[in-house]
């Protein structure tokens, strides 16, 4: 089956409106799948995929949000993240969320995760869902993010009431099965932080089976007055694992956002990560790391739009390209004209190992305010040669001292990482790479 034909799609799509009715879901879906017919799959004509031939992954056959699995609590031991058993944990099946292996550690009154068809029908939640679900697409108006809208089903909806702050991290593992066929995962969430609510949550993905993964996630969070979110995305999955991942944050009241992302392995990669300060004073932190190797293609598509004066948001993303890898940054910073007062900053430092590597950069600065700090930057070369020869003539070998340049490198965004074990266990993994990478 394949995914580009139009009357597979408008099955599958009729099937889940029809076999899921929910009056405020089946709207949001109709809206999605319009916008997907509309404007179809972006291809290299698109400017913001210039540079990821996303349109390539659609010529696979996938199965669609396939249900039945072989994954249990035994595979899902194999990829749990350090200290999971003093974490709450999510887990999403071939983009569906499911309760039986997931473990939610927190109390119910501290932490809410129901299912999305759950919230839609509760009135506690509803209006948050009727206000909230879908904002993203205002700012995303391609088919990849119209597609997820489409066939929005086994998703999760997550909330932190007010001046709770979860002493518990929320981890959340997207596992595709493709033991059996190719399959294409659609993930879909929504957090919402109350006034005065803190949360740590940490993503990550990982293919169980040989056959290529594509994982088209979008994630949507809302934080409200004096809240605090942090959020961690760890990708290192195999070499045909394929995402599209959008992480849309909307900081509705004034609060403090901190980001992470580190892109170690994988096909084709792209992160979107978008922050939109809709309250004065708001702040928020974005720190992203891509170190490639093989052929791996990793886009990183950022954007800080600060709609009211007075905030603040500090951008750096650093990658390391190797063998014929690829690497996309592009960053947008935004200035309303109302939004006086702005401090906002941005930087891309990127690295070539070989030849065969390549990197494309772009950041991208659209002010209309007169009374701002802004300022962005972009750098592209090789390993300092005198910081190597440095090392050298201290009696350290050549592969041992480009290791601990690189080290040295991708330090400034990983020590950003609060949570320390997730540090610990990054900072291993990178270790591990370069160890075998670099010699």
């Amino acid at each position: 089956m394949a995914i580009l034909q139009t009357a597979y799609i408008e099955e599958k799509f009729g099937t889940l409106q029809s076999s899921h009715p929910n009056v405020l879901l089946n709207e949001v879906r109709q809206k999605g799948f319009q916008a997907y017919q509309n404007v179809g799959i972006p291809s290299y004509k698109n400017e913001e995929w210039r540079y990821t031939p996303v349109s390539n992954l659609f010529k696979q056959s996938y199965s669609f949000s396939e249900k039945i699995s072989t994954i249990n609590q035994a595979s899902v031991n194999t990829f749990r993240l350090p200290d999971s058993a003093t974490a709450n944990e999510l887990v999403f099946v071939n983009g569906l969320y499911n309760p039986l292996l997931s473990n939610i550690r927190s109390a119910a009154n501290e932490l809410v995760i129901i299912s999305m068809e759950e919230a839609a029908n509760d009135i506690r939640f509803s209006d948050i869902l009727k206000e909230h679900l879908g904002k993203s697409s205002l700012y995303l108006q391609d088919g990849i993010h119209a597609l997820n809208t489409s066939f929005i089903s086994g998703g999760v909806f997550v909330y932190v009431p007010k001046k709770v702050q979860v002493a518990l991290p929320l981890y959340i593992y997207h596992i595709a099965d493709t033991v059996q066929n190719p399959v294409l995962a659609q993930p879909r969430s929504l957090i919402y932080l109350a006034e005065s609510a803190e949360l740590k949550l940490v993503e990550t993905y990982k293919t169980a089976g040989s056959s290529d993964s594509f994982t088209n996630e979008v994630m949507e969070v809302v934080v409200a007055g004096n809240a605090v979110f942090e959020y961690y995305k760890l990708q290192n999955d195999i070499a045909v694992a394929n995402q599209v991942n959008t992480t849309h944050i909307r900081q509705i009241g004034k609060s403090y956002v901190h980001t992470v992302v580190v892109t170690l392995d994988g096909g084709m990669v792209r992160n979107n990560t978008n922050i939109i300060m809709e309250t004065p004073g708001n702040e928020a932190h974005m720190y992203g790391l891509y170190l490639l190797k093989g052929n791996t293609h990793a886009d990183n598509h950022t954007l800080v739009d600060n709609r009211e004066p007075h905030c603040f948001s500090n951008e750096l993303y650093k990658g390391v390209m190797d063998d014929a890898t690829t690497g996309v940054f592009s960053g947008k910073i935004y200035v309303r004209p109302q939004a006086q007062k702005i401090n906002a900053y941005q930087s891309n430092k990127n690295i070539l190992l070989s030849e065969r590597a390549s990197v494309n950069t772009k950041p991208q600065l659209q002010i209309f305010a007169d009374d701002v700090k802004c300022s962005h930057g972009c750098t592209i070369g090789r390993l300092d040669e005198e910081a190597l020869f440095y090392l050298r003539s201290r009696g350290i070998d050549a592969a041992q001292a480009k290791a601990m340049l690189l080290q040295a490198f991708a330090n400034d965004v990983i020590e950003k990482i609060k949570i320390e074990s997730l540090r610990g266990h990054i900072e291993t993994l990178i270790v591990n790479r370069l160890s075998v990478q670099i010699s």
